[in-house]
Order: structure tokens, then C-alpha cells, then sequence
């Protein structure tokens, strides 16, 4: 169950909105680096002391979306340099931060540097930031004083009924576990196939990929991150210019490929970027196009990986 007492957290004065509730003051949407997103910082820790907590667990954690090759995040690091490493070890569902970390993952929201998450303690306290300066949390406790505290920052508290971002409001695809049975199966497609592909995405919009054998199952496996989702692929073909020369036109797909040492690497491209692709992919060994469309795209199996009690808590 959610946290009994939800409140919106804004810089935007209630009385500068119109009858539909939509803010006609002259606040603008972004973060001024400054005292007014300290003064949000101050409110979050806020409610946090007055709910006791002081560590947070992180929940369904993205980075910048897909990008074409070439293109550079807005903020290198998505906003989570100086926080976790540059390959995000220890930023992944379920991870619990101090309180100090998760009101800098705050920070980062709401500058919009690319990484987004829910912070959540059970149901006892949640932060869900949103768009435009609009955070919202979560408590099991009144927090009279924190909404008081909360005003005296200059910032507008107003009680609701549950966050717009609440987890209960997504829609979850994949329910399966990758669990013993998962693993059996996939071994007995791999004795037949030989080969095929899995696409690990450890954090939403950021993925590793495997070519997998019979040979290197268990020891990709050993390396999967915390709760990820697994999807699995036929494998690539060897024969890329076949690939390349079956790329739709006016489209983007995403073209994933081995590079000669071995890695698989992957991009998403469209139709003005295929010759630069084809530059780009000219020593690889094999390759695949996948489209871009959920519709189109047809995986031999998805499973998430359980928690080491065998429970399944992603929500993907």
C-alpha cells in the first residue's frame, strides 16, 4: 500500500492557478541551481526526519533515453557522476542509498540531467519527482512539522490523495522470472542453436549485451546485474552486408553487431545514418536489425531476475 499522507511539493503559489489547475504565474519549469532547488532538498530531508528515515531504496532507476551513435547524453553521467561509477555499479532497483545520496538523485531529477527514479521506503515514505518542478512525497505520518518547515522554505505543500507517479499506476510487461526453469530452457535452446543473443538491461534505456554459448551461459550469468530484465534473441548473422542491405527505408532501427574484439555493441539508427553505420560496422563479424516498434519486435524469451530468496520484486 502507498504512504496515508501524500503531499505535491512545488515553487508555485496556489493562488496563480486558474480554475482548472493549471499554474498562470510567472515561475518558470526549470531548476535555478540555486536556493529555490535547495529549498526543495531542505523540505525532502524534511519529511524524511520527520518520517525517521534516513536511507531510501531505489526503484525502477532510468537514464537518458536511446540515442543515435555519435550523439552525447545531455549531461555526462546522467547527472550520477561524483554518486556511482561510470558503469552505474550500485545504481540498479532495490539499492539502498543514505539519505544524503538519494537528495543528490533528487538534485539530478530535478535539473533533468537524464537519470530518473523512484526513492522509496516500503510503504512508509516515497519521493517522486515529475515534470516542471513538481515533487511529490509520501509518508505514513502526518508531518505537521515538515509542512510547516516546508512553507517557512517558500515552497507551496498541498496535500493529495496519492502520487501521479505512484508504481500501482504503471503497467508491468514482464512477469516471468528468471529462475531455474528459465535457465534450463534457455540451455536446451542453446544445445540446438549453438548461439543467440541476450540483451541485459540493468537500468532502463542502458543494456549489455551477450552473445551466449553453451560454454559462457553460466559465467554471463554470474555477471547479470541486480533485478535485470533479460531478453533473449536469435543470433546474429554473419553475413552483415546482408543486414545492412535489408535496413528499412525511412525508419530507425536498432543495429547490433560483434566487433572484432569480441564485444557486441549496439545503436539506434535511422535512414540518414546508415551510411555512416555501414563506415562504422565494416570489420564486424555478425550483426541484427531490430525495429523500433514493440509490435515488431519478436524475442525467443523476457524474464526478470529475482532477488537471491528466489522473490521477484523488479517492476519492468
Amino acid at each position: 500500500m502507498p504512504p496515508a499522507f501524500v503531499h505535491r511539493i512545488t515553487k508555485y503559489d496556489p493562488a496563480d492557478r486558474d480554475e482548472r489547475g493549471h499554474y498562470t504565474g510567472a515561475e518558470d519549469t526549470d531548476s535555478d541551481h540555486g536556493p529555490v532547488e535547495a529549498a526543495y532538498l531542505a523540505a525532502i530531508a524534511a519529511f524524511a526526519e520527520a518520517s525517521g528515515i534516513d536511507r531510501l531504496e531505489i526503484r525502477e532507476p532510468a537514464v537518458t533515453g536511446l540515442v543515435h551513435f555519435g550523439v552525447e547524453p545531455p549531461v555526462g553521467g546522467h547527472g550520477l557522476s561524483g554518486l556511482f561509477p561510470p558503469d552505474l555499479t550500485g545504481y540498479h532497483d532495490g539499492a539502498e542509498v543514505p539519505l544524503p545520496v538519494a537528495l543528490e538523485l533528487v538534485r539530478a531529477m530535478l535539473r533533468g540531467q537524464g537519470a530518473w527514479c523512484r526513492l522509496e521506503a516500503g510503504d512508509l515514505f516515497t519521493v517522486h519527482v515529475g515534470w516542471d518542478q513538481y515533487v511529490y512525497v509520501g509518508s505514513d505520518r502526518p508531518c505537521l512539522d515538515a509542512v510547516a518547515r516546508t512553507r517557512e522554505l517558500g515552497l507551496f505543500p498541498e496535500p493529495l490523495t496519492a502520487s501521479p507517479y505512484a508504481a500501482e499506476f504503471d503497467e508491468q510487461e514482464a512477469t516471468e522470472p528468471a529462475d531455474e526453469d528459465f535457465w534450463s530452457r534457455l540451455r536446451t535452446e542453446l544445445a540446438s542453436r549453438q548461439t543467440a543473443l541476450l540483451e541485459e538491461t540493468y537500468v532502463r534505456n542502458a543494456a549489455r549485451w551477450h552473445r551466449l554459448t553453451t560454454e559462457n551461459l553460466d559465467a554471463v550469468r554470474a555477471g547479470l546485474g541486480p533485478r535485470a530484465l533479460l531478453t533473449v534473441w536469435p543470433d546474429l548473422t554473419p553475413d552483415v552486408g546482408a543486414v545492412l542491405a535489408a535496413l528499412p527505408p525511412e525508419d530507425s532501427v536498432e543495429f547490433v553487431w560483434e566487433a572484432q574484439d569480441g564485444t557486441i555493441r549496439h545503436a539506434v539508427v535511422d535512414d540518414t545514418e546508415y551510411q555512416e553505420l555501414a563506415a562504422l560496422v565494416a570489420d564486424a563479424r555478425a550483426a541484427c536489425a531490430l525495429s523500433m516498434y514493440s509490435d515488431e519486435r519478436h524475442p525467443m524469451f523476457v524474464a526478470v531476475l529475482p532477488d537471491s530468496d528466489g522473490m521477484l520484486r523488479a517492476r519492468w
